[in-house]
């Protein structure tokens, strides 16, 4: 394809066709998820999937890149299908509007993909796509916090086992030693927390910028094409 000789320039015909025939899905299409769905998109892949049961809000518009004016209160899974169909005509996407969960999990089947991309923001959700990833021996890299943070360059990829400061990263090691998981590729920052987030409705929740979780998905994205190349 034309639009991908600069990739294939990169990487080689021979990776891009491998590329090509690979099916990923991802999790979460909000600030991480939504960047590494479209850079995979530009990659050459041609089967990817897209799970979120969330709708666009004027909060997402920050830092998120399937949230415009246009797009708010559109599902995010939707929103994003639609933007991959315009990057590539030959992208198959099918997009699911659920938020992953026990009563939902019957409705994907992940032995049918090559990889998994985690960017769910719930720590159960994380959990259990974690557990049935590994039981099913599927590829998975998952997104740690990205929420409080201001430094794009302090994000690594490590072995969850080998993180530091994250706390969403400190909370899913404590849940996946109780289950046995002794092993998970994810993409963190050590950056210690700018803000304590703000309070919205008397709830906490994360403050955001917009180059910050656009890098982890970026990072992921990578992670997912050298995985599947190699």
């Amino acid at each position: 394809m034309e639009e991908l000789q600069r990739t294939e320039a990169l990487i080689g015909k021979e990776a891009l066709d491998k590329l090509a025939s690979k099916k990923v899905i991802v999790f979460g299409v909000g600030g991480v998820g939504g960047h590494a769905c479209e850079a995979l998109a530009r990659c050459g892949l041609l089967r990817l999937d897209l799970v979120d049961g969330d709708v666009v809000s004027v909060s997402n518009i920050n830092r998120q890149i399937v949230a415009l004016r246009s797009t708010v209160g559109k599902y995010k899974a939707e929103v994003m299908k639609e933007r991959i169909a315009d990057i590539s005509e030959k992208t198959q996407v099918k997009a699911y509007n659920v938020f992953f969960s026990e009563e939902t999990k019957h409705l994907i089947d992940l032995s049918k993909y090559d990889y998994i991309v985690d960017a769910i923001d719930t720590v159960s959700s994380k959990l259990l796509l974690i557990e049935m990833a590994k039981e099913l021996n599927v590829p998975i890299i998952s997104s740690m916090g990205a929420g409080n943070k201001l430094n794009p360059c302090a994000f690594k990829v490590a072995d969850i086992y080998k993180t530091s400061v994250c706390p969403l990263a400190r909370a899913m090691r404590t849940e996946l030693k109780k289950r046995g998981i002794k092993s998970l590729k994810v993409v963190f920052s050590d950056e210690p927390p700018y803000t304590s987030g703000t309070l919205e409705n008397g709830k906490r929740v994360p403050s955001s910028i917009s180059f910050v979780p656009s890098t982890a998905g970026l990072v992921i994205a990578s992670e997912v094409v050298k995985d599947l190349i190699k």
